[in-house]
C-alpha cells in the first residue's frame, strides 16, 4: 500500500535511488526484525532486512506461542504446529506433581527455524529485501559516512555502508544496535536446552502435554515441550548459577527418564531484560525484542515481546524516516518507546514483581496453580491470550495486596544497602 507522492517526493525519491538509500533497515531476522520489516514493507517503503546467519537456523527456545503471540503474525499466517497443549504437568522441583487439563487449547508449539523462516517471507511477500549472511558492524549517524542528517549509515563487515533513513535493531541479546542506543540491562538469565529425540511410544506419551518443573535456585524453573518425535528440554535461571543451572538440567532429564536418549542439540542462551529507564532510540535508530531487552521478566517470555515490540518498531520506524530534520525523528522516536512502555513495559513491571514473590515463595506458586481454580482459570486466560498479566493483576485485590507486600520487603532491604553503599 502506498499513497500518492508530490513532486518533491518524487525528487527526493530520485536522489534516494541514486544514493541507494533505503527507507528502514532492519538489523536481524529472527520474529522481532522479521515483524518490523513486514510493518514497513507493506506501507509501501523500501526495507532492508539483513541478517548475518543463514536462514533458516537454530534458536535456543522452547518454542511456546501464547495467545499474544498469535494474535500478532500477519495476517493469513499459519502457525506451523508441531503439537497443541492441552494440558500442563507442573512439579516443584521433582515433587508434588499434578497435571492439569483443559478441553480448549492452551497453547501452541513451534520449532523456531521454521517459524522464523515463515516471518521472513511474508516480510519478503510485503516487499521487504532480504541479505543473509552480513553482520552489522557499527551504525553511524554523524561522521563522513553520513550524507545528511536524515541519513544514518548501517557498516557492514568488510566495509561496505549501507544508507538508510530508520534503522531497527533487532539483532538479539547481545545487539551492537543496542549498544549504540546505549540499552542498560537489569535482569540477566542462563537457559540451556536439549533437543531430544525419542521413540514414538515416549513420544506419545508427552503428546498435547507440557511439563513445567518449578527449580532448586530462587526463581529458576525448567520445561518439557513435545514436539513430534522430538522433546524440547530446557532450564532457566539467574546468571552466576552456569555450575548449578548445568545439573539441574541434567538431575531433571535424569529424573524424567530421558538421560538414555542422544540429544541432537544441546545449547545455551542468555536472556536479558532492560532496566526501566534504558533508552529504547537514539536518534534515527530504534530497539526492539531481545535487542532492547524487552521480554517477560518472570516466565522470560520473548517470542509475543518480540512480535509486538517489531511491529511498533516497523511502524514508528516508517515516521522517523518520513521526519524532516533531528527534532522530529526524535519526536516520532519518544512516540515509539512511548507505545512501547505503555504496553509491553506494563507487564514487565508487573512480571519483575511475581518473580520477586516467585523466589520467595515457589511452593506458593506450585500450590495455587495445581489446586486453586481461580489461579488455573488465570494461567489458561493468558496463555489464550483473553488477558495479560498486567490486567490480570489490576483485576484482583488480593493479587495486588501480595504484590505490594514483595514491594515493601524489598525496599526494606534495599534501604540498609543503599544507606551502606552511600556512607
Amino acid at each position: 500500500m502506498s499513497s500518492e507522492n508530490s513532486p518533491a517526493d518524487d525528487e527526493n525519491s530520485s536522489a534516494d535511488d541514486a544514493r541507494q538509500v533505503w527507507d528502514v533497515v532492519v538489523v536481524g531476522a529472527g520474529p522481532a526484525g522479521a515483524s518490523a520489516a513486514y510493518a514497513a514493507a507493506v506501507t509501501g517503503r523500501r526495507v532492508l532486512l539483513l541478517e548475518k546467519a543463514e536462514l533458516p537456523r537454530y534458536k535456543t527456545c522452547g518454542g511456546g506461542i501464547i495467545g499474544p503471540s498469535r494474535d500478532s503474525l500477519p495476517p493469513g499466517f499459519e502457525l506451523p504446529f508441531r503439537d497443541r497443549v492441552h494440558a500442563v504437568t507442573f512439579s516443584n522441583n521433582g515433587r508434588f506433581t499434578r497435571t492439569r487439563r483443559s478441553r480448549q487449547m492452551l497453547f501452541g508449539l513451534i520449532n523456531r527455524p521454521e517459524f522464523d523462516h515463515q516471518l521472513v517471507e511474508h516480510a519478503q511477500k510485503a516487499g521487504a529485501e532480504l541479505r543473509t549472511g552480513v553482520t552489522v558492524q557499527r551504525v553511524e549517524q554523524h561522521g563522513s559516512a553520513v550524507p545528511d542528517r536524515r541519513t544514518v549509515a548501517v557498516v557492514l563487515q568488510g566495509g561496505e555502508t549501507l544508507l538508510a533513513r530508520a534503522v531497527v535493531g533487532a539483532d538479539g541479546s547481545a545487539s551492537r544496535i543496542g549498544a549504540h542506543v546505549g540499552v542498560k540491562l537489569d535482569q540477566v538469565d542462563l537457559g540451556l536446552e536439549a533437543e531430544i529425540p525419542v521413540p514414538e511410544t515416549v513420544a506419545e506419551d508427552w503428546k498435547g502435554r507440557v511439563l513445567i518443573d518449578w527449580g532448586p535456585m530462587p526463581g529458576s524453573y525448567g520445561w518439557v515441550f513435545p514436539k513430534g518425535d522430538t522433546l524440547t528440554v530446557g532450564v532457566i535461571s539467574a546468571r552466576g548459577e552456569g555450575a548449578a543451572t548445568k545439573r539441574y538440567l541434567e538431575d531433571f532429564i535424569g529424573r524424567l527418564g530421558l538421560a538414555g536418549f542422544e540429544p541432537s542439540i544441546s545449547s545455551g542462551h542468555l536472556t536479558r531484560c532492560r532496566a526501566d529507564d534504558s533508552p529504547l532510540s537514539r536518534g534515527r535508530v530504534l530497539v526492539c525484542g531481545d535487542a532492547a531487552g524487552l521480554l517477560e521478566p518472570w516466565t522470560r517470555e520473548g517470542i509475543s515481546f518480540a512480535l509486538r515490540s517489531g511491529r511498533l518498531a516497523g511502524e514508528w520506524a516508517v515516521r522517523v524516516s518520513e521526519a524532516h530534520d533531528a527534532v522530529d525523528a526524535r519526536r516520532q522516536a519518544l512516540n515509539y518507546a512511548f507505545a512501547i512502555k505503555a504496553g509491553l513495559g506494563v507487564e514487565m513491571s508487573v512480571g519483575k514483581r511475581m518473580l520477586a514473590l516467585f523466589e520467595r515463595r515457589p511452593g506458593l506458586f506450585h500450590a495455587a496453580l495445581t489446586g486453586v481454580r481461580p489461579a488455573w482459570r488465570a494461567f489458561t486466560d493468558i496463555t489464550r491470550g483473553r488477558t495479560t498479566l498486567g490486567e490480570l493483576i489490576r483485576s484482583h485485590p488480593m493479587a495486588q495486596r501480595a504484590l505490594a507486600t514483595v514491594d515493601r520487603r524489598q525496599a526494606a532491604t534495599a534501604g540498609p544497602a543503599a544507606e551502606e553503599s552511600g556512607s
